[in-house]
């Protein structure tokens, strides 16, 4: 997750691993697509660190009427609506970019205005 943020493949907002899937407020440069960059990164994971990944993705873009507060909560519930952690703060795969100083890129701050 972190090599693509940093090598401007997605800017990651929030990132929850589940045993076999993922949750994640990502925003793209124009030049990706969104496909096929999830496509290559689960292949990756899938061959150098043996996750098994539930078979394609489903997207949703956030719409002017939706609160990035709102769906940033959701995604960080997850793992307690599932019984794998009390609280968000005690599931340890979790990744918040800008919690842990990393640069805001400005492909982001044009669509998200809560970004640094």
């Amino acid at each position: 997750m972190q090599h693509y943020h940093e090598n401007l493949r997605w800017y990651v907002s929030l990132w929850v691993l589940m045993p076999d899937h993922a949750h994640a407020l990502v925003a793209l440069p124009n030049t990706e697509n969104l496909g096929m960059v999830m496509a290559a990164w689960k292949r990756h994971t899938a061959r150098h660190m043996g996750v098994v990944w539930q078979k394609g993705f489903f997207d949703h873009r956030l719409r002017g009427d939706e609160s990035f507060e709102e769906k940033a909560s959701y995604i960080r519930m997850n793992p307690v609506r599932k019984g794998l952690a009390e609280s968000p703060e005690d599931w340890p795969y979790g990744w918040c970019p800008e919690a842990d100083g990393s640069e805001s890129r400005p492909y982001l701050s044009e669509r998200n205005p809560t970004s640094k």
